[in-house]
C-alpha cells in the first residue's frame, strides 16, 4: 500500500492541473482497493453545497451536476462528523438519499472519509462497491491517507484557480484573497506586470572551457557591465529617496567586487569550466549559505544573490533583457522580486509590489516602505505566471491581494484609498507632537532599523530615537569580520544623526540560525541554539572588537545605549558587563575618552522573564523582543504555516509574562520597553499602554498610528481596558473588544493596520 500511494502521489505531483489531479485519484484508488466506485465530492464555498467532481464507476455525465447540501446524503454525514463512515448496506441508513442520474443503485457497501486542509472541509472522498460488506481496517487506512493526500492538492488548485468548480475559466481568483505577509503598509490597485529573469541561472549546464584565458574575459567584461547596470538603478532613485536608501545597491556592488564570487569564479574556470556554469558554482555555494538561516532579516540576502548571479549570467548571453512597456498603476509581481527589479520600474507608474516569496525584512520591502508603496509578500500560493495584466488589489495593511475582484470589493476598496489619504494628512499634523496621554503619562516611541536605508525614514518620522538597531549587517556585507574601525565608523553613522536622542545598538545576533558565511554554524535546532549572547560570551575577540567600536562611535555624541541579546540568565548579563567595562578601561588607557553607556537587555525567553526581578537590578532598562518571546512561550514556530494560526501576541500567557516584567522592574526603576509586531500593532498598544510600558520600538511606517493611539487613551482607560482582557480565555475576544475600543475613540481607520 505505501508503495502504490507513493506512486498516486507522484503520479497527483505530474498532474496537469486539479481536474486531472481528480482522475488519476479516483481512478487508482479504484485500481488499488479493487472497488466498484470512487468518487471525490468537493464544497463549492459559494452555494454551501457538494458537488460530484470525479467518478470512476458512477454515470460520468452527472459530474458537476449532483450537488447536494451540506446536512444531506451520507456525504453530508461524512462532513458532519468529520471522521470516516463505513457501511455494509449503504440504503439502510436513514440518511441515505438516492440520486437517480448517477447509477448508483446497484451499489451497497460505502466509505467515506473526509478531505481536510487545516481544520477546513474541503470535501469527501467516497467508494462503492457491489457486493454488501464492511471495507477492512486496511482499506480504511488507505482511503484516510489517499483524503490527506488530495486535501493539499484541492487547497493548491482552489488558491490558483486550476479546478473547474472553483475556477470557472480562471474565475476563482477572485472568489476570495490570498494571504501573505504585509510588507509595506497601505492599499493600491492596478494591473500586474510579471517581473522574471529571462535567464535561468541554475539551469546552467557544465561545458568544458575550451578557451579558459576567453571565459576569463567574459566574466570579467559581464561583470564591468552589471556594475554600471546597478550604478545607472541606483540613479534612477536618486530623485525619489534619500541618498542613504542607494546603500541597498552599494552592497550589490560590493557582492560584484568580492573575492570569493571574482576569484572562486576564476578558479573554477581553470579548472575547466565554462563561464557561465563556474559562475552558477559560485553563486549557489554563496545562497546555499544564506538559504540555510532560519532568520528571515539575513536569509532575504539570498534573493540579492541571486538576482547579481542572474544578470552577470544575462550579460554573458547577450540576452538583451526584457523590453516590455510599463502601464500606469503597475503592481510588479513576481515569485522572488529584487531591488534591482523593483528599481528598473519607473516610480510614478508603480503602485503596489506582490511576492510569492519572502517577508518584510527583504530589500524589496524596505525599498517599497521607502517609497511609500503598498507591499504584500510571501503569497504561498500566487499564481505568478498566471497574472500578467489581471487587476490586483494590494492590501499591505493585512498581507491580503485580490485577483480580478469584483464590483463590491473594488468598490470598498476605493473607499479605503479615500480614507487612508485622509488619514495619511490627519497623522502628519502629530509627527512633532509627543506621544503623550490625554492624562500626561509621555510614551516613548522608537523605530527599528538594521540598514543604513532606514535612518533617514526614522529621523523623518518624528520618532524619539532608535529602539533597536540590528548590528549584524555590516557582518553579512563582508567576507570576513569587520574591523574596529571600520565598526566605528557604521556605528557613529547612526548614533550621530539622532543626538542626542538615545540609540540601542543590540550587539551581535549570529550563530546558530543565522551563520555568518565566513563563521557557518550548522545546528539541529538553531532557535535553541549556539547564538546571540552565547556565541559572543565564547568569543570575547570578537565581542571586545564590537563593544570598543561602539564606544569609540559614542565619543562627542552621548546618546549610546547596548543592548545584550538572547539573554537567558543573570550570569551572562554579569559577564557580557564586564567586557564592556574592560573594553572602556582599554580605550581611556589608549588615551581615547570614552564614557560607560546605559546597558540594557532583552528578555526573549521563558527564563529571562522569571529572572526580571535580578536582571532590573543589574542593568538601566530592558526591553522585550515580543516576537521571539511569544514564538517561546507558545512553541509556535511562526514561519511554519502548519501553526501559524497559534502564533498571537495576545495570548493569555504572552500577555501575563509582559506584565510581570513591567511589574518587577518597577520597583528598580529600570525602563521596559517592547520591540517587535506588538510595539507597532494598535490594539496591542492599548495594552503594553495599561501595563505601564515606558517605551515602543516599531518599524518607522507604524510610528504616527500608534502615537494617535497614546494620544487618544488615558492610563486609566488602557488600565481598564486590560483588566477586561485578562478575563478572556481567547485572543481573537481580545481583539474584538480592542477593535471596538479604537472604533468608539474614532479610531477606526487603525483597525485594519492591526492583525
Amino acid at each position: 500500500m505505501l508503495q502504490t500511494l507513493h506512486s498516486i502521489v507522484q503520479e497527483v505531483n505530474a498532474a496537469r492541473g486539479l481536474d486531472h489531479a481528480l482522475n488519476i485519484i479516483v481512478k487508482r484508488v479504484a485500481e488499488t482497493t479493487e472497488v466498484d466506485v470512487c468518487s471525490v465530492y468537493l464544497v463549492d464555498p459559494d452555494t454551501h453545497e457538494y458537488v460530484l467532481m470525479a467518478t470512476r464507476g458512477l454515470n460520468p455525465d452527472a459530474v458537476g451536476r449532483v450537488r447536494l447540501r451540506m446536512d444531506e446524503g451520507l456525504v453530508g454525514l461524512v462532513g458532519e462528523r468529520k471522521e470516516p463512515l463505513n457501511l455494509e448496506d449503504a440504503e439502510a441508513h436513514p440518511r441515505f438519499r438516492y440520486f437517480p442520474e448517477t447509477g448508483e443503485e446497484r451499489f451497497h457497501s460505502f466509505l467515506g472519509a473526509p478531505i481536510i486542509h487545516f481544520r477546513r472541509l474541503l470535501g469527501v472522498l467516497v467508494v462503492q462497491q457491489t457486493a454488501r460488506r464492511r471495507f477492512g481496517e486496511e482499506e480504511v487506512a488507505f482511503i484516510v491517507t489517499m483524503a490527506a493526500q488530495l486535501a493539499g492538492a484541492i487547497a493548491h488548485g482552489e488558491a490558483t484557480g486550476t479546478t473547474s468548480l472553483l475556477a470557472g475559466g480562471g474565475g476563482s481568483l477572485a472568489k476570495r484573497p490570498m494571504t501573505g505577509v504585509p510588507g509595506s503598509p497601505g492599499v493600491a490597485m492596478g494591473q500586474a506586470m510579471v517581473a522574471y529573469s529571462p535567464a535561468d541561472l541554475f539551469a546552467v549546464p557544465d561545458r568544458p572551457a575550451e578557451d579558459v584565458d576567453r571565459e576569463i574575459a567574459a566574466f570579467h567584461a559581464a561583470l564591468t557591465a552589471v556594475k554600471e547596470e546597478v550604478k545607472d538603478m541606483a540613479a534612477r532613485l536618486a530623485n525619489a529617496v534619500s541618498s542613504d536608501e542607494h546603500s541597498l545597491f552599494d552592497v550589490y556592488l560590493r557582492m560584484l567586487d568580492s573575492e570569493s564570487l571574482v576569484k572562486g569564479t576564476e578558479e573554477r574556470i581553470r579548472e575547466g569550466n565554462w563561464a557561465s556554469g563556474a559562475l552558477r558554482d559560485s553563486i549557489a555555494r554563496h545562497v546555499s549559505v544564506f538559504d540555510e538561516m532560519e532568520d528571515p532579516y539575513l536569509r532575504e540576502r539570498a534573493g540579492d544573490i541571486r538576482d547579481i548571479g542572474r544578470r552577470i549570467l544575462m550579460r554573458l548571453q547577450l540576452d538583451s533583457g526584457d523590453q516590455r512597456s510599463v502601464p500606469e498603476g503597475t503592481v510588479l509581481v513576481g515569485e522572488e522580486i529584487s531591488a534591482s527589479q523593483l528599481a528598473e520600474i519607473p516610480t510614478e507608474r508603480l503602485v503596489g509590489v506582490v511576492t510569492a516569496r519572502g517577508s518584510g525584512n527583504s530589500h524589496v520591502a524596505i525599498l517599497a516602505r521607502a517609497l511609500n508603496i503598498p507591499a504584500v509578500m510571501g503569497v504561498a500560493e500566487l499564481p505568478v505566471n498566471r497574472l500578467e495584466g489581471r487587476e490586483v488589489i494590494v492590501d499591505g495593511y493585512s498581507g491580503r491581494i485580490h485577483i480580478d475582484p469584483g464590483p463590491g470589493a473594488k468598490k470598498e476598496y476605493r473607499r479605503l484609498l479615500r480614507e487612508d489619504a485622509e488619514l495619511s494628512e490627519e497623522l502628519q499634523a502629530l509627527r512633532d507632537l509627543p506621544a503623550e496621554t490625554p492624562c500626561g503619562y509621555r510614551v516613548g516611541l522608537y523605530a527599528n532599523t538594521g540598514l543604513m536605508a532606514d535612518i533617514t525614514s526614522s529621523l523623518a518620522s518624528g520618532c524619539d530615537g532608535i529602539g533597536l538597531h540590528r548590528t549584524e549587517f555590516p557582518f553579512m556585507a563582508r567576507e570576513r569580520f569587520p574591523g574596529e574601525d571600520e565598526q566605528t565608523l557604521v556605528y557613529r553613522q547612526v548614533l550621530e544623526p539622532f543626538v542626542p536622542r538615545k540609540v540601542v545598538l543590540r550587539t551581535l545576533d549570529v550563530g546558530g540560525d543565522k551563520p555568518l558565511p565566513y563563521f557557518p554554524v550548522r545546528e539541529e535546532n538553531p532557535f535553541l541554539g549556539w547564538r546571540g549572547i552565547r556565541l559572543t560570551l565564547d568569543h570575547p575577540e570578537i565581542f571586545l572588537t564590537q563593544l570598543r567600536a561602539m564606544l569609540r562611535a559614542n565619543t562627542g555624541c552621548g546618546n549610546l545605549h547596548v543592548m545584550f541579546p538572547m539573554v537567558s540568565r543573570v550570569a551572562e548579563v554579569d559577564e557580557a558587563v564586564g567586557l564592556l567595562e574592560r573594553a572602556r578601561d582599554e580605550l581611556l588607557e589608549e588615551g581615547i575618552e570614552v564614557e560607560m553607556p546605559q546597558i540594557g537587555v532583552m528578555v526573549e525567553v521563558p527564563s529571562a522573564v522569571y529572572e526580571t526581578d535580578r536582571l532590573a537590578a543589574k542593568v538601566d532598562f530592558i526591553s522585550i523582543g515580543s516576537n521571539d518571546l511569544t514564538q517561546y512561550l507558545l512553541a509556535v514556530d511562526r514561519n511554519n504555516a502548519r501553526v501559524a494560526d497559534l502564533y498571537d501576541e495576545l495570548h493569555p500567557a504572552v500577555l501575563s509574562a509582559m506584565n510581570h516584567v513591567v511589574q518587577a522592574a518597577r520597583p528598580h526603576g529600570t525602563s521596559v520597553s517592547v520591540c517587535g509586531a506588538m510595539a507597532g500593532d494598535p490594539v496591542a498598544a492599548i495594552l503594553l499602554l495599561g501595563m505601564g510600558v515606558q517605551g515602543l520600538s516599531m518599524s518607522v511606517s507604524s510610528l504616527l498610528k500608534i502615537k494617535w493611539v497614546i494620544r487618544s487613551f488615558s492610563r486609566k482607560k488602557a488600565r481598564a481596558l486590560l483588566e477586561q482582557a485578562w478575563s478572556m480565555e481567547r485572543p481573537q475576544d481580545v481583539r474584538y473588544l480592542l477593535n471596538g475600543a479604537l472604533d468608539e475613540a474614532g479610531l477606526g481607520g487603525l483597525i485594519r493596520a492591526g492583525k
